[in-house]
Parts: C-alpha cells; sequence; structure tokens
C-alpha cells in the first residue's frame, strides 16, 4: 500500500494514549505508542494489548488506564496469545452478525517481554496466522525492574547484571535479531523504525503494518534516557545516530522482500553511537580500543548481510 501523510491532520487526530500516565519524563516507549496509535484510521476501533512492562505499570492501575480503547494487561508471557485469542473472537461475533465495528488488535510490549519471556506466544500468533499487530518498543534492558540485560541488550553495555568494571567489559553477547526471527515467520509483514526526522518511516511503516492482513511485527528502538544514561533532550539526536551508524538500519520485510529504507550517504563510526550514552563509557577507555573494534566489527556484518538479502 501506499502511504502519503498529511502530517498536520495526523497530529491533529485525537490521542488514542492519554497524558497523565506515569512514564519517565521523555520516556521512548510512550512517544513510540502514541505514534502508533496515530496511525489507526477515525472510525475504526482498538483493542490495545499490553504485555508486563514499564508501559503497563505506568499507564494501567485497576479499574484505569490511559488509553482511549478497549485495553487488556497481560503477563509478561501471554501478550501475543492474548490478542491473538481476542481476535479470534471478534471474527466469530462478526460472522455470526453480532459486531459491525471494525476493529485493530494491537499489541505493545518491552523487549523482555518481547524478545524473552514472551517470545513463544508471539512466535505463535504470527505462526498461526492472526489478523494483529505487535509492536516492541526496544529500550534494550529490563528497565521497569532495574535495567538488567536482555537479548536485546547491545554488547558490552554496562547493565545492572552486566557491570562493567575490572572482571567484565559489560554485556559479553551481541542482540538478538528479532525482526529476522520474525520474518523466518514468513509473515506478511514485519520492520525495524524509530523516531527520526518528521517520524514519517515511524508512520508509513505502523500503517502498514496495522492496514496489511495477517500478522505484522514493529520493532521500535525506543531509547531509555534513564538506563541509557543520556540527556532526554537529545533523544532525536541517538536516533539518528543508530541509524546513520547502521546499528539500527531502517528497513522492512513486505511480503518476502527485504527493503532498506535508508542507506546513509556518509555511514558514521559506531563510537558516534557510543560516547554520547554512559552505559558505554568503559569503552573508551585506554585499552579498550579492540572492544570498540569488535563492535565496529559486528555492527558492518550486520549492515553487510541486510544489504546483501535486500539485493537478492
Amino acid at each position: 500500500m501506499e502511504n502519503k501523510f498529511n502530517f498536520k491532520e495526523l497530529q491533529n487526530r485525537p490521542d488514542r494514549l492519554a497524558p497523565g500516565h506515569r512514564m519517565c519524563a521523555g520516556c521512548g516507549g510512550t512517544i513510540a505508542v502514541r505514534n502508533v496509535l496515530k496511525t489507526v484510521h477515525e472510525g475504526d476501533k482498538v483493542v490495545v494489548g499490553n504485555a508486563t512492562g514499564c508501559l503497563e505499570v505506568s499507564t494501567f492501575t485497576y479499574p484505569y488506564n490511559s488509553y482511549e480503547s478497549s485495553y487488556i494487561h497481560t503477563a509478561f508471557a501471554g501478550a501475543g496469545a492474548s490478542l491473538a485469542g481476542v481476535e479470534t473472537a471478534y471474527n466469530a461475533l462478526k460472522k455470526r452478525g453480532k459486531i459491525d465495528d471494525t476493529y485493530k488488535f494491537i499489541t505493545f510490549g518491552g523487549d523482555g517481554g518481547t524478545y524473552d519471556i514472551g517470545l513463544q506466544s508471539l512466535s505463535g500468533a504470527m505462526e498461526r496466522g492472526h489478523d494483529m499487530v505487535y509492536v516492541c518498543y526496544d529500550n534494550g534492558a529490563y528497565m521497569n525492574t532495574g535495567i538488567q540485560r536482555s537479548s536485546a541488550t547491545p554488547m558490552y553495555a554496562d547493565t545492572t547484571t552486566t557491570p562493567a568494571g575490572s572482571v567484565s567489559n559489560g554485556k559479553a553477547q551481541a542482540r538478538k535479531d528479532l525482526v529476522a526471527v520474525m520474518a523466518a515467520h514468513n509473515i506478511p509483514y514485519t520492520a525495524q523504525t524509530t523516531f527520526i526526522g518528521n517520524m514519517k518511516d515511524l508512520y508509513e511503516k505502523s500503517e502498514k503494518a496495522i492496514y496489511t492482513p495477517g500478522p505484522a511485527f514493529l520493532n521500535i528502538m525506543a531509547p531509555c534516557p534513564r538506563g541509557w544514561r543520556f540527556d532526554a533532550a537529545d533523544m532525536a539526536k541517538i536516533c539518528k545516530l543508530a541509524v546513520d551508524t547502521c546499528y539500527w538500519p531502517l528497513y522492512e520485510f513486505d511480503h518476502g522482500k527485504w527493503i532498506i529504507n535508508y542507506e546513509p550517504k556518509n555511514k558514521l563510526p559506531i563510537e558516534d553511537f557510543l560516547k554520547p550514552q554512559g552505559r558505554f563509557k568503559h569503552l573508551f577507555k585506554k585499552g579498550n580500543e579492540d572492544l570498540l573494534v569488535a563492535f565496529q566489527e559486528e555492527v558492518d556484518r550486520r549492515w553487510e548481510e541486510l544489504q546483501a538479502k535486500a539485493n537478492m
């Protein structure tokens, strides 16, 4: 589908995530959620699913929540299964003529509830072909419970469970490529995006995911100023550096075709992305030059693999 956004019209749509929630000031997660929901067409209704995490504890306190839509909080492990069940019930009721409205089913989860604890139910929902969207707001750690590492945490990041110090260089493993895992399910649409410029990339991919029949998955880099240790005012700068270093390339897997949406004319060194973040400050100490080389090699390897898939 071709998306032509009227930016002013889109921003003037009523918010489906209301203000007054308790998320941190400058949180990337709420930027992601608010703007994904902006792309739902006026007149369509939404059922919002939410895995346990920062977003859930800060937008939902029974019996109140911050959504102007139907809302379901599920345990960490069950967000994919819950919305799959609701989507199935909706189809059955609509077939019997008991529902006339058009509903969209969108689940939100952090990387802990998506990459790790909720991966099984997410995989099942995608494999079965439910017409729903799973959106991961990827802040790279279990931020809600104290900044513990997840499989989305980048290599060498300093977290409370992978502390950098005299006997550790931070997390030893590279981050999981979850978009590739979702593409391996042969779903119609999956994509990776973040907040840059006027967020056209985020809006286009969100609408495409929501209105492509069948299962879809969006992975949105949603930086956490507290966990990544940077000034919240630098959110857009951090996201742009992630894209321009190819740490977080913008791409999609659309009906079997890999598409790179942005290729930097001047690919920046990974140091430019890492240096503004306190969680990587140990990498810039004398004697750790080899760690920066290893990080750069991993970024380059993944970028070259993506380019090869897009050129097939």
